[in-house]
């Protein structure tokens, strides 16, 4: 067995300035409605990325029955969340758009278009993803749907999955690639490919030409929750033409926007040493293990090479029936997944 292994992702932070009200929204119109945890909490370990201050948080970790990555939904609550000082431009350093799966596009576009997100460019315009569609929520975040046949219950013809993946703004597409392939373990699947493209010029305020790159896994992901999370994208994207700005400079982890990009991991003390190794050592190391609400285990956070915040999280017990104390110790095989009747039992939380 190797010492460590580099799983799906977990899950995407998304702050804002009220957490209930986007939780309600995406478990309305995104089917994320499986509360893991929900929890207020003071968030010592961050003071790093808080203003060198204790902030107390309000944090709901949502899944979607459907399987894909969870989206952990975040509010301070010892001050105001601030928003993004700047346009949300592709290209600027930080996760730019989350990408979520569905199982029919066409069906997935006429749904969104009757909320009130606005739709920022239709099916077939992405050079890199044709079966997409993205949109803009009333949050202010960008959101792409993507057609996929990777599932952790049989395809129906509507089905609305979890997180795919995420669109990240980065300064050297090369430099970057070296990061997520040798750390994370991604692998490039959609060649670099160079110009002006219309889907990220209708997102931005000009015409700009760009670099971009489509990193997926060719190997399939292993571990207790590979199966439910599923397979994996992340696209790079480099602008040429004009001054970037980092999406949460000046700005704390927490203040309203994609905070953070989280994968599951296990065997965490050798995975430290790794990215010690290669020179990206953890920022932050809650060392052995936390509690959640009802979820327990270890959290770490390392930086991209423009600082973009990646967390890793190694889960050692999850909850199953929390009513009659009835919680799962996660096994440290990392070639096991969880069997299928213990997911089904996590699922009976869900939440209209």
């Amino acid at each position: 067995m190797e010492k460590y292994n580099i799983s799906s992702i977990q899950q995407v932070g998304i702050g804002s300035k009220n957490v209930n009200e986007v939780w309600s929204w995406y478990r309305a119109n995104l089917k994320m409605n499986v509360p893991v945890f929900d929890e207020i909490a003071d968030a010592p370990l961050m003071i790093d990325y808080t203003g060198n201050k204790v902030q107390k948080r309000h944090a709901i970790l949502a899944l979607n029955k459907n399987g894909g990555g969870g989206i952990e939904f975040w509010q301070f609550k010892s001050r105001e969340s601030l928003p993004p000082k700047n346009k949300l431009r592709p290209g600027d350093p930080g996760i730019f758009m989350l990408k979520m799966k569905v199982s029919n596009i066409h069906d997935a576009y006429d749904k969104i278009s009757q909320t009130n997100a606005v739709i920022q460019y239709a099916i077939t315009e992405n050079v890199m993803d044709k079966k997409s569609f993205a949109f803009q929520d009333p949050f202010g975040n960008y959101v792409q749907l993507i057609e996929s046949e990777n599932w952790y219950k049989s395809k129906n013809i509507s089905k609305q999955g979890g997180v795919y993946g995420v669109s990240i703004g980065v300064s050297n597409i090369e430099k970057s690639i070296l990061f997520y392939s040798e750390i994370l373990n991604f692998d490039v699947i959609g060649e670099i490919k160079q110009g002006s493209f219309d889907d990220l010029d209708k997102m931005s305020d000009g015409k700009f030409k760009y670099r971009r790159v489509i990193l997926k896994h060719k190997k399939e992901r292993t571990g207790p929750f590979a199966k439910l999370l599923g397979n994996n994208e992340i696209e790079l994207i480099e602008v040429n033409g004009r001054e970037t700005t980092p999406i949460f400079q000046d700005r704390y982890w927490g203040d309203q926007g994609f905070i953070h990009l989280c994968f599951d991991v296990q065997g965490m003390d050798h995975f430290k040493n790794f990215c010690e190794l290669k020179r990206f050592e953890f920022t932050v190391d809650s060392s052995d293990s936390f509690d959640m609400g009802k979820a327990a285990g270890r959290f770490a956070y390392t930086e991209d090479p423009d600082g973009t915040l990646i967390e890793f999280v190694e889960t050692h017990k999850i909850p199953i029936l929390p009513k009659i104390g009835w919680y799962y110790k996660i096994s440290k095989d990392h070639s096991k997944s969880l069997p299928d009747f213990l997911i089904f039992l996590m699922m009976l939380s869900e939440k209209n």
